[in-house]
């Protein structure tokens, strides 16, 4: 049973049990898993493993999400406020990057390590900083589908040649899929509110021409902030709920069952079936391993895994605030057929 985990991880593979330790400087959020594992175990006293799974998932996500949407939005507003935001959005919209505006957006989202959700809140505020929306998008895609996992756990389970191939289309997939959305001309499709900030000019304005003082900036950077978080974080209490109760409560033999007799049609199934499902890479990749071992092609086990970190529901109902409906399907259809060519190449290409 894999173990959820952060910076520094712990995780059992399958049934042979082989562990595979990753130890980086520091878990930022070790203290919010200690918190949920106290609160479930200790003062709830949940036996159950199923309620104590889906509560500890809860409890620790919606934790660990509220704090980074806190946390970033605050960035950004300080971001906005000093950030030239008609100079950046002539600079990136105006010149010919000839792609290379998206491949450092995907870049800047295998380094930063966070799961779909918690990548959500820094894609807001790109959007608001006057970044292009294909840009953003290929930072969004990048961020969960080229992590930690495919980076350090990969090789030694898949190999280098793989975890090369792996990165190197999840890079390729995040682009195109940027572009793909950047051609529909969509940006009406971002909600407003999300949009209205105070910049630097508007609070000298209101300052009647003066100095802004600190204590006002902060004022101004808090309102914005506050803004954003209180219009996005219910629905990352709906999603991570929705989440934790399939975390808690669907088998992973369900998945092994439905997907190992699959032939051609398995690639799209599999990205169906990780739809629902909502964890990072490093949570499924037991799954992987235990789909390979069961005889279902890799690319089919790869399928499963990059649709559970990248379009995950839980994922897509937070989305869902930020971006309309037409978007939102823009974006599944884009990130899906990727995942679903992804899964074939690997099915098709022995390694």
């Amino acid at each position: 049973m894999g173990q959820r985990c952060g910076y520094g991880v712990e995780v059992i593979y399958g049934r042979r049990l082989s562990l595979i330790r990753i130890t980086l400087t520091m878990d930022i959020f070790s203290p919010a898993q200690s918190l949920a594992d106290v609160i479930v175990n200790n003062w709830l006293g949940v036996t159950n493993e199923y309620w104590a799974n889906a509560l500890n998932f809860f409890i620790y996500d919606t934790i660990k999400i509220g704090l980074l949407l806190v946390v970033i939005n605050y960035l950004m507003a300080i971001v906005r406020y000093y950030l030239p935001v008609e100079r950046v959005r002539d600079i990136l919209a105006g010149r010919k990057w000839y792609g290379a505006d998206y491949f450092l957006a995907a870049m800047l989202g295998t380094i930063t390590p966070f799961c779909s959700c918690s990548s959500i809140p820094l894609f807001v505020g790109f959007v608001g900083a006057g970044i292009p929306l294909g840009v953003t998008f290929a930072f969004l895609i990048a961020s969960p589908l080229v992590n930690e996992a495919s980076l350090f756990i990969f090789p030694s389970i898949f190999g280098l040649k793989m975890t090369f191939l792996y990165n190197g289309l999840g890079i390729l997939v995040s682009v195109l899929a940027g572009m793909a959305i950047q051609k529909l001309k969509l940006e009406k499709s971002v909600n407003p509110a999300f949009l209205q900030y105070k910049t630097r000019q508007d609070a000298i304005k209101e300052n009647g021409g003066r100095k802004v003082p600190l204590a006002k900036k902060i004022a101004v950077w808090r309102q914005d902030a506050w803004h954003i978080t209180k219009e996005i974080f219910p629905y990352v209490v709906f999603g991570v709920g929705i989440g934790a109760l399939i975390h808690g409560f669907v088998p992973k033999e369900f998945v092994e069952n439905n997907l190992s007799a699959a032939d051609w049609w398995g690639v799209p199934l599999a990205t169906i079936l990780g739809m629902p499902l909502y964890a990072n890479s490093v949570s499924v990749l037991p799954i992987v391993e235990a789909l390979a071992g069961k005889g279902v092609p890799l690319g089919t086990a790869l399928a499963f895994m990059t649709a559970t970190v990248t379009l995950s529901i839980p994922g897509l109902l937070i989305l869902k605030k930020a971006i309309d409906w037409k978007l939102l399907s823009a974006f599944v259809a884009a990130t899906g057929v990727g995942i679903i060519i992804m899964g074939y190449f690997f099915n098709l290409v022995k390694i």
